[in-house]
């Protein structure tokens, strides 16, 4: 029996990356996994979609709702959590996981995208969680998981272009790690398990790899969507008190679990980021 049997998932961002990975990840435990996107089928300039990441889910043997939805709009918020529970129940499990990034130098940057930001990477987040929560007392469990960024830690001089660029993504991020821990806390009573979890440096996905402006010192520690996924598994089983309220890492918290990282379906035990920063390090 998977870790998630019987679980009920809601997980954003899931046509391409991340999000689909921990998607397929938490299926392959047995989830029922709502997934949503802006589109059912491929974006116009970026490879996967909805429908790739449900057909590879069931075809593993899981189950996958997709369900459209634009996070930029907060009139799709409650939506898509209604559609998700009149498919497969109450929501035991929130991945925030979708985002929005613009590199973009201060005086270049239009009010529009600035509300796109904070829309979809902290409006969107507080409203599925207050969507969601409820029945998370109710039953007296819960798990909500924030995909955060190591850009919202405060950039230092010697300064480079990057810090200046990534200003509103960071902000964005930031906010997020503190809306976790003060969600932590207002949940902890009620047994609800709520953190933050970002890459080291980068991961390579079809979006960072479009962006072309993340720094070769966050790709030279890059982790894999594979130890995100298995991070994210993680933190969403969890029954450890002192599990809640973090703003961590994925290898740290990979580290501190004792979790080796497996493919996406389960079955393969794969190399970690430690692992494979060693093996490069002797070569």
């Amino acid at each position: 029996m998977g870790e998630l049997e019987g679980r009920v998932a809601l997980v954003t961002g899931a046509s391409r990356g991340i999000g689909a990975a921990i998607a397929k990840r938490f299926a392959a435990e047995g989830a029922q996994v709502a997934i949503t996107a802006r589109t059912l089928d491929q974006h116009d300039h970026l490879p996967g979609s909805l429908r790739e990441t449900a057909m590879w889910i069931e075809q593993h043997g899981g189950r996958a709702v997709p369900i459209v939805g634009d996070l930029a709009d907060a009139k799709d918020y409650d939506r898509i959590v209604a559609d998700a529970q009149a498919a497969l129940g109450p929501i035991e499990i929130l991945v925030n996981n979708a985002a929005s990034a613009f590199y973009l130098p201060f005086d270049k940057l239009s009010e529009t995208r600035f509300r796109i930001a904070y829309s979809i990477n902290v409006h969107a987040p507080w409203r599925l969680s207050q969507l969601v929560v409820p029945a998370m007392r109710t039953r007296r469990e819960g798990w909500i998981l924030n995909i955060s960024s190591a850009t919202s830690t405060h950039p230092t001089q010697p300064y480079r272009d990057f810090d200046g660029l990534s200003f509103l993504y960071g902000s964005t991020k930031a906010a997020l790690e503190r809306f976790t821990a003060g969600l932590a806390a207002a949940e902890s009573k009620h047994g609800v398990f709520v953190n933050s979890m970002a890459p080291v440096g980068a991961v390579p996905t079809e979006g960072t790899e479009a962006l072309g402006v993340v720094p070769e010192e966050a790709l030279a520690v890059a982790e894999s969507r594979e130890a995100m996924a298995e991070a994210a598994l993680g933190l969403c089983v969890t029954r450890d008190p002192n599990l809640s309220g973090r703003i961590t890492f994925c290898t740290p918290i990979l580290e501190e679990l004792g979790r080796p990282v497996r493919a996406l379906d389960g079955k393969t035990k794969l190399a970690g980021p430690l692992e494979r920063q060693a093996v490069a390090s002797r070569a």
